[in-house]
């Protein structure tokens, strides 16, 4: 079983408003094995032409836990949110 990693690009429009997502959202990260590895900070794009805004990679120990975490009901209300004060591109990818 290899871990898995969900990868966002985001693009905030409202900051302010994205802050109850901060807040709220690593507990459930965390209930479904999660644990942040990249929350935003400077990007270097070396190759292509690639301009992401903000780089968020969670890492979780399998793609079912991965899964569980996007489809929780309780994240809903943030999902919601998230898609209300951004554009952002969500892929899932497996780990070595």
């Amino acid at each position: 079983m290899s871990s898995a990693y969900l990868i966002a690009d985001i693009n905030l429009h409202d900051i302010k408003r994205y802050e109850v997502y901060v807040r709220n959202v690593p507990a459930l990260v965390e209930r479904h094995g999660g644990k942040y590895q990249v929350r935003g900070g400077d990007v270097e794009v070396l190759e292509g032409d690639y301009h992401p805004s903000r780089l968020i990679v969670l890492e979780f120990p399998d793609r079912s836990a991965a899964l569980a975490f996007y489809n929780d009901p309780d994240y809903e209300p943030y999902k919601k949110l998230r898609h209300s004060v951004s554009n952002a591109t969500l892929v899932l990818v497996h780990g070595c």
